[in-house]
């Protein structure tokens, strides 16, 4: 797909090959996480980042300083790994309440850390998710802090 690309546009910068390598690699990867490897400003890798999503070699997930690349759903399709992409991809907010509400059927109750490992979200987006299905009455908050836990109970 590489050797296409560079036939349509001309050469790909080395910081392009180098950011699709370290992705093949790793999967998964922030702005932050490919300076080093690029060697230069987040601005510069950003914008490379942007013009490799334009391109359709990479998708971005999330917004922020939280935004992780990961190569697209094309990429994987070349390769032959659908189901690594979706694992990839991650899941959409419909599928992580579902997976929520079914660990509290499972289990229980729930913790913000089991969300975080559950549903491979940050603190905050955990937080977030948790919050919504309290205020929504599907779920119920018990405790403060370290502490909190939620269930079905109210």
């Amino acid at each position: 797909m590489v050797v296409e690309q560079e036939d349509k546009l001309g050469t790909m910068p080395i910081d392009s090959l180098i950011i699709l390598s370290r992705l093949r690699e790793e999967r998964r990867l922030t702005t932050t996480d490919l300076a080093p490897s690029v060697q230069k400003p987040e601005a510069n890798v950003r914008a490379t980042l942007e013009k490799l999503v334009e391109t359709g070699f990479l998708e971005p997930h999330g917004t922020g300083r939280g935004r992780t690349y990961i190569l697209s759903a094309r990429m994987y399709q070349k390769a032959g790994l659908h189901a690594e992409y979706i694992r990839q991809a991650g899941f959409d907010s419909i599928q992580q309440e579902q997976m929520v509400l079914k660990f509290i059927k499972t289990h229980g109750t729930i913790k913000r850390a089991d969300v975080i490992e559950l549903c491979r979200l940050t603190k905050d987006q955990s937080a977030k998710l948790l919050t919504q299905l309290a205020h929504e009455n599907k779920i119920y908050k018990h405790g403060d802090r370290r502490g909190t836990y939620y269930n079905f109970n109210p």
